[in-house]
Formats: C-alpha cells, sequence, structure tokens
C-alpha cells in the first residue's frame, strides 16, 4: 500500500509514538540529571535513547508541518497554527518554573531573585524562543550534579521553530517564482536543503552524534518534508520494514556503516509505524496528545527530584518523575493546549493564499 493512501486524515498512530518518544527522552535524562555525566546513558555507537526519539520527533515534524503548509488557506493561518501549538503551553511552564519552581529552589532570597534581570532574561527568552533559549536561573540547582541547568529539554524548540519558518519562507518564494508549479520547486528546495545538510554532516563529523546534533536535526525535519511529497511513491510494506530493521541490527557490527543507514532509513521505520493500521493502536488518538508536556516538563521535574534527594538512582528518578510529568503534562493537555487548539479555526484566517 502506498503512504498516500494511509496518511488521509487523522487515522494514525503519531500521537502514540510521540508519546513514546516523549518517555524515551525522560528515561535518558534521568541518567544524566542523576549523575551529572553527559555520557553515563547506555548508547549504540554513540546514539543514545534520547538521541533516537528526538530524531523521531523532527521527522514527525517535518512530515506533518509539511502537510499542514501545504493545505493552509494562508501563511497567517499556518503561522497562527504553529503559534498555538508551541507557545501557550510553553508560556504556562516558563510561568512555573520562573516565579514558583524558581521560587522555592534558588539559593538567593525572594527579594534578590526577583530583583536580578536574569530572572526575567530566561522568562523572556523561553517564552519567546528568539535567539535560542537561557538555561540558567539565579541560584537554581547550583548543588545538582548537572549544575544550573534548569531545563535542558527546551534546546531543540528554536531549532524546531526556525524549520517551521524556514520552510514557510521556501514556500513562499516557490509561489512567487511559479504560482503553478509552487510544490514542484517546494520539494526541490526541500531536496536540496537535505542534500546541504548531510554533506555538512560528513564534514562535521557525521559518525560522531553529539557533534551533529542540530544538523542531525534538520537532516529528519528535511527527510519528513520529503517523504510527505513522496508519499505517492513510498509503499509501506511489513516485508520492507522487517529488511531495513534486520539490515540496521547487522549495521551495528561496523560505526560508519549503522550511523549512514541508521540516518537514511530511521524515517521509513518511523512513518511505517505511524500508518500500519491497528485498531488497538488508534483508539489512545482518543485519549490526548501528552507528548509535549511530558517533553517540556520532564527536565525541570527530574532537577527538582535530584535537589530534594540527592542520592536518588536512575530507577527511582524514572519512577518518580515518570509520576508528576505525566500528572502536569494531562493538565497541560487538558487546561492548555486543547483549549487554545481549538482556536485554529477562527475565521479571520480562512482567506486565500
Amino acid at each position: 500500500m502506498k503512504l498516500s493512501q494511509l496518511s488521509i486524515g487523522r487515522d494514525n498512530n503519531f500521537n502514540l509514538i510521540r508519546i513514546f518518544a516523549a518517555y524515551a527522552v525522560l528515561i535518558s535524562h534521568s541518567y544524566v540529571i542523576s549523575s551529572g555525566m553527559g555520557d553515563s546513558e547506555p548508547n549504540i555507537h554513540g546514539l543514545s535513547l534520547g538521541g533516537a526519539a528526538l530524531h523521531i520527533f523532527f521527522i514527525i515534524s517535518g512530515f506533518l508541518i509539511t502537510a499542514s503548509l501545504l493545505r493552509s488557506k494562508s501563511l497567517i493561518e499556518y503561522f497562527w497554527s504553529r503559534f498555538l501549538r508551541v507557545f501557550p503551553a510553553l508560556f504556562f511552564l516558563a510561568t512555573i518554573v520562573t516565579f514558583g519552581l524558581g521560587l522555592f529552589f534558588t539559593n538567593f532570597s525572594c527579594m534578590e531573585y526577583l530583583s536580578k534581570s536574569d530572572t526575567y532574561l530566561y522568562f523572556i527568552k523561553c517564552i519567546t524562543l528568539l535567539r535560542g533559549i537561557e538555561f540558567e536561573l539565579p541560584g537554581v540547582f547550583n548543588d545538582n550534579p548537572h549544575k544550573n541547568i534548569v531545563n535542558g529539554s527546551l534546546w531543540s524548540l528554536p531549532k524546531e521553530v526556525r524549520l517551521y519558518v524556514f520552510l514557510a519562507i521556501v514556500y513562499w518564494v516557490t509561489l512567487k517564482i511559479k504560482p503553478v508549479k509552487s510544490e514542484i520547486l517546494f520539494f526541490m528546495a526541500i531536496l536540496l536543503s537535505y542534500l546541504i545538510t548531510f554533506f555538512k554532516l560528513l564534514n562535521n563529523d557525521i559518525f560522531n552524534f553529539s557533534q551533529g546534533g542540530s544538523n542531525n536535526l534538520s537532516l529528519m525535519f528535511f527527510s519528513g518534508s520529503l517523504f510527505y511529497f513522496l508519499r505517492g511513491w513510498v509503499k509501506i510494506s511489513s516485508k520492507i520494514f522487517l529488511l531495513v530493521v534486520a539490515i540496521l541490527l547487522l549495521a551495528m557490527i561496523d560505526k560508519k556503516v549503522f550511523v549512514i543507514f541508521y540516518l537514511i532509513s530511521l524515517p521509513y521505520l518511523t512513518l511505517f509505524l505511524a500508518h500500519t493500521p491497528s485498531v488497538l493502536f488508534r483508539k489512545y488518538n482518543k485519549i490526548g496528545d501528552y507528548s509535549y508536556g511530558i517533553y517540556i516538563y520532564a527536565w525541570p521535574v527530574q532537577q527538582s527530584k535530584v535537589s530534594l534527594l540527592p542520592n536518588i538512582s536512575v530507577t527511582l528518578m524514572i519512577l518518580y518523575s515518570s509520576l508528576i510529568t505525566l500528572s502536569l503534562s494531562l493538565i497541560s493537555w487538558h487546561f492548555i493546549e486543547v483549549r487554545f487548539l481549538a482556536l485554529k479555526k477562527s475565521s479571520v484566517f480562512h482567506s486565500k493564499k
């Protein structure tokens, strides 16, 4: 069956994959935050569980955001949809962390903490994602093994938002150049972006996942985007899926072969799992999409647990942080994210491109 036949509507496993990916990041960070050492978590040739999960997030994002852009009636509608998905929940998180958690854990007095410009710099950069994010709040988590980093998970959000903007700019340019064939030009531009990113990785140690972090994410995003364009040619088959998995397992013998094949094959594996029919899996869609909440809340929750229980084990870290983070993500989804996402259909954005 072709990917185009399976990717119609919302009957897919994207929500389920995303929550597994978010939880994988939580598990991965449990090792890092508990010990303070970035290399403490299990990995395959330098690829950690959290790193693979982040790649999956960006593949899904590239696929779905490209679809969203091409279906939007205007670029304003596209950006409005992206804003509603990212920023309301982020604003709530930044408020809680800056003026709740920060005040509780800071080594400074309440007045000193609130009088420091770094407190407000952290808040502003986190809610705007302009020029990256700020990692430190004054006096917060200074004594933790992973010192001072209040929310290390947020580093990827500015990268993702920039890719949203990049995609829109490229599409707008192609519309201006040749409106009739804009999608063909758009595809060619994304393919070129993919190739440039791939060769950039080759020149900057593609075989070191930590060194190529940001470029890896771009490559995965462009991969997802290309799969959307090529959905009419991509065959979703269990035989192909099992063959790719088998080759990937065999490729683990050699690091260079593994890395190259992993980067090329992961998008197919992800999109196969996202569209493989399963009544049981699809029932999860009725529950909600808690992945974003888990992703943005897990790190500060874990840092808080380390601060309160300095010698906490990785196992207990995973257990405690899972319960608290899931609770916060439930609140975020049902009381913030869903309500703002309902504004997507505002009639003001139903003008033509």
